[in-house]
């Protein structure tokens, strides 16, 4: 058995330290309760900035919405950093692999993307890898950039394979199935989705997947947002309680372990049993004995995405 936590919280909104240094005390909590793997949701690093617009519309920007933009970039986080040093070293003490969503900031070109990324640690404090979303969603493709293929992970761990899909990218019926062929175990599923509907989307990738399914959303309410915020207005319509969460832990077959939880800021913790995974595939193994090649075959560009190549 190894017991799991997903970490429903909110960031510290736009403020890297600060939400870095509640994300580390959550995970030390965790290991000291006996926590093996710890998940937080998307974006927790410097947020999620639901409500805002940056001051975009088509056609236009606004110089407010600039600011708030590069008060975003400010507070993303480089990888790897000094922020990637402190998770990691917090991951070592609480003897956890840490899974992590941040705002990562590209430092392979001009530094000016951002990325809705996944940071996985281990026990060791290594930095493992990363995942980056590879469709962000609506208005999202205004502030951050689209992932490839390089970074879609499965991780091995003595607890399991670990991999994670992003949000919205979880309806990308061909990234699924990637994911189950490259055989993970524990899919986690950060995300910033609390509707009604995402509960049966993660309840059907356990049972499509059979696999383990911890998905992990942030409760934030609007008094948590900066005042100061250049588009602070933004938020005027909206309702108090910005999202009530939803994190939970599903099995292979699709029933609830633990949660959902709303309303409030909670650690999940649940104890699982990678045998449960090969109970379920008796009658399905989507990749397996119900798999059908000679009809049905995916073809996966895991090639790093390069804008320009210099050869000498």
């Amino acid at each position: 058995m190894t017991k799991v936590a997903v970490v429903q919280a909110a960031s510290v909104i736009m403020d890297r330290e600060a939400s870095t240094e509640k994300a580390v005390s959550l995970t030390l909590q965790a290991g000291e309760q006996g926590a093996k793997i710890v998940v937080f949701p998307e974006a927790f690093i410097p947020a999620y900035p639901r409500g805002l617009s940056f001051g975009a519309l088509v056609g236009s920007r606004s110089p407010e919405g600039r600011k708030d933009w590069l008060r975003y970039w400010e507070n993303s986080v480089p990888v790897p950093s000094a922020t990637t040093e402190r998770l990691g070293e917090a991951a070592r003490k609480a003897g956890v692999y840490m899974v992590i969503g941040v705002i990562e900031r590209d430092m392979d070109t001009s530094g000016g993307t951002l990325y809705c990324s996944v940071l996985f640690f281990g026990p060791d404090g290594s930095l493992l890898g990363k995942h980056r979303k590879l469709k962000p969603t609506g208005s999202e493709r205004l502030i951050w950039g689209e992932g490839d293929g390089s970074t879609l992970s499965v991780f091995e761990t003595p607890y399991g394979k670990i991999g994670a899909l992003i949000c919205w990218e979880n309806y990308m019926p061909l990234a699924r199935a990637a994911m189950y062929a490259k055989g993970v175990q524990l899919y986690i599923a950060p995300t910033a989705d609390s509707r009604e509907l995402w509960q049966s989307t993660i309840r059907h990738i356990a049972a499509e997947g059979r696999c383990f399914v911890l998905s992990c959303n942030q409760y934030v309410t609007k008094d948590m947002y900066p005042d100061d915020l250049a588009c602070y207005d933004d938020l005027a319509a909206s309702s108090d309680e910005m999202c009530p969460g939803g994190s939970a832990i599903v099995g292979p077959l699709g029933d609830y372990i633990a949660g959902p939880v709303f309303g409030k800021e909670e650690i999940l913790y649940a104890d699982l049993d990678l045998r449960d995974i090969v109970a379920s595939q008796f009658d399905f193994d989507a990749v397996g004995h119900y798999g059908r090649p000679d009809v049905f075959q995916l073809v996966v560009n895991e090639e790093k995405r390069e804008h320009v190549k210099l050869q000498k």
